[in-house]
């Protein structure tokens, strides 16, 4: 990935919080590992705040851009629900049910943590699933007919007089 740097692995530490990271330099070949505490993070804390944070940070930035945000959305999660006195497991099956995607799903009753979780996946997801310019089974300007599904009331033609 990104300034020759590939996350091999990446878990969390309880005390004192913190984000640890297994990765390679690609030019040397070596293994590394990297520490990123969690400063003045509490059971209060934002996940979304304390992930933005990481990734402005200049020192953090360059190994966090290779993981997808949801994971680290993910380990910051698991850290804030151990300081709230939840076990490893129960966590560990709260984040598995928030980082399932439904399709038949409301996302407009989430509240904006797992929305923001949610859509992280999603945006991953498309990103795997995208064919640019150069990849195998390109294709510029696919077109494809679709069935007849059912007119609705709503965008017919002849509402559009009433206006």
């Amino acid at each position: 990935m990104g300034d020759g740097i590939e996350v091999k692995r990446c878990g969390v530490k309880f005390t004192p919080p913190a984000l640890v990271l297994n990765y390679l330099l690609k030019d040397t070949g070596k293994m590394h590992r990297r520490t990123m505490p969690l400063r003045h993070f509490n059971k209060n804390s934002s996940v979304d705040a304390t992930v933005d944070e990481l990734l402005s940070n200049p020192r953090h930035s360059k190994y966090l851009k290779c993981m997808p945000k949801f994971q680290l959305y993910r380990l910051v999660s698991i850290i804030k629900d151990k300081l709230s006195g939840m076990s490893l497991e129960e966590s560990l099956a709260r984040n598995d049910e928030i980082d399932k995607l439904d399709p038949e799903e409301d996302l407009n009753k989430l509240d904006d943590e797992t929305l923001r979780r949610k859509k992280s996946i999603m945006e991953d997801t498309f990103e795997k699933n995208l064919k640019k310019p150069g990849d195998p089974g390109f294709e510029y300007d696919v077109q494809m007919d679709f069935d007849e599904v059912e007119a609705c009331e709503w965008d017919s033609e002849e509402s559009e007089q009433e206006f």
